[in-house]
């Protein structure tokens, strides 16, 4: 049977038939696409503009990139499975998955960490050369999106805990789940056109 989005209410609803919240949501993902577009845009024109090093090929450690990236992405299905858990009211699961999800977030931050920490001993700083700054940017603003996907997750479990979730317990994590996707998928573009995409130094 169709729904009747007339005897719905407008603080939940939209002339779209979506709610609100998810519209929004919708709308700042798609502002967000258009922001990393142009970071992403930004480093490919000028990451082999430098005119001194260290180049990517100096500093880059694609199996370990590699790695902290498989991480990441298994964050996803993690992400998928508390979803699952919250639509079957099984909050205890949901916790279990939403903490791991947030466990696999924070163990590819902090192998962001590790990994600025090195390059910077190599000598590569946000203001070495062109490179240094379009990447520390471009990776840098992808690592605090993923800090923020990280604090939304632990706030879920923080209300479910606290017995403060909606009737509607799997919205919010649907709507957090969207966010993480997303910051998932923004790294595949990146981990493929700043590490797999090969910068020949200048001559």
């Amino acid at each position: 049977m169709a729904t009747d989005y007339a005897t719905l209410s407008p603080d939940e609803h939209t002339t779209t038939g979506l709610p609100n919240t998810k519209l929004a949501m919708w709308l700042f993902l798609a502002s967000e696409c258009l922001l990393f577009g142009a970071l992403i845009t930004t480093y490919v024109l000028y990451r082999g503009a430098s005119v001194t090093g260290p180049y990517p090929a100096d500093v880059f450690d694609i199996p370990f990139t590699s790695v902290s990236s498989f991480v990441l992405l298994a964050s996803s299905l993690t992400m998928v499975l508390s979803l699952v858990a919250a639509e079957k009211r099984d909050y205890a699961r949901m916790r279990i998955w939403l903490l791991t999800t947030a466990f696999l977030g924070l163990t590819f931050v902090g192998g962001q960490v590790y990994e600025f920490t090195v390059f910077y001993r190599e000598g590569l700083a946000i203001s070495t050369n062109l490179f240094g700054t379009t990447f520390y940017v471009l990776t840098g603003f992808h690592g605090v999106h993923v800090t923020v996907g990280i604090l939304m997750l632990l706030s879920l479990v923080g209300m479910s805990w606290a017995g403060r979730m909606p009737d509607d317990s799997a919205f919010p994590v649907e709507m957090v789940g969207l966010y993480w996707h997303f910051v998932d998928i923004v790294w595949i573009v990146i981990f493929a056109v700043v590490y797999l995409i090969p910068t020949p130094n200048p001559a």
